[in-house]
């Protein structure tokens, strides 16, 4: 994974009116249950400075945007001096990875808050993840928000990626689409943790289209219910792969698959 370039910061009093906060790119959106909270345990004294970038004559936040807001907040609503850190000389690119990166106290990044910045950053392998994702027909939901056809569990699809890589990855994502058309309850994790795992074991011996038809024919929580219940013997992940395995055999003795986990 690429670090992030840290650049020289000189520290700085500017208006929050001259501070933009680019969400149409790498930041994330304003939390006001956070902001409030910050307000409401404000102080001055140990606050810490946002982090800004100076870029073709404007000011775009890195870090801090919601610590700005609560200062507005607690200023009656109107635009205030704040004391920042300011860098310079940096690309739109490198303030996203800095912002994906950050570290400290700063409210924690969620997976897709966090791969959105560094697609954006053109990191290689978010990049890849992002690719082969959408060329299964499958979009990433940064915000952990549900639709058809779009992906929540990102941190779980992102370790599946750069475990199985892409041919095995986008094999499963197929079948995961095709089995239950994208609908929303379907691309659960638990539900991409089972194919995936199937697909790897079984890739030289099973059958795609027998298997999507068979996912068919169970609803799509029946993975994570089945799992749920299957007692304490074997792994989370393992009991996933279990009911895909399940499913798959069926009662049939021609077709079925031998045990390999």
């Amino acid at each position: 994974m690429m670090n992030a370039v840290v650049k020289p910061y000189h520290e700085m009093c500017l208006n929050s009116s001259e501070l933009i906060v680019p969400r149409d790119t790498y930041q994330r959106a304003l939390h006001p249950t956070r902001v409030a909270r910050i307000a409401k345990e404000f102080d001055e004294r140990v606050a810490n400075e946002p982090k800004i970038s100076f870029r073709d004559g404007h000011y775009y936040v890195m870090d801090g945007q919601n610590t700005i807001a609560a200062r507005k907040f607690l200023n009656g609503g109107d635009d205030l001096q704040i004391r920042c850190k300011v860098y310079f000389n940096m690309t739109e690119q490198e303030e996203a990875l800095l912002f994906a990166q950050q570290t400290g106290i700063s409210e924690r990044l969620s997976a897709g808050q966090k791969l959105r910045a560094l697609i954006f950053a053109g990191e290689p392998a978010a990049v890849a993840f992002q690719q082969a994702t959408e060329l299964a027909g499958v979009h990433l939901s940064f915000e952990e928000g549900r639709g058809k056809q779009r992906i929540s569990c990102i941190a779980t699809a992102y370790h599946e990626f750069i475990r199985l890589g892409p041919e095995l990855y986008i094999e499963s994502l197929d079948v995961l689409l095709n089995a239950w058309n994208g609908e929303p309850d379907s691309m659960s994790s638990a539900n991409l943790l089972g194919i995936c795992r199937f697909v790897e074991l079984y890739h030289s011996e099973y059958n795609k289209g027998r298997l999507i038809a068979k996912l068919r024919q169970v609803d799509a929580f029946t993975i994570f219910r089945l799992a749920r219940t299957a007692g304490v013997n074997l792994p989370g992940k393992t009991k996933y792969l279990q009911q895909v395995y399940t499913i798959y055999n069926g009662g049939s003795r021609r077709a079925a698959l031998p045990l390999k986990f």
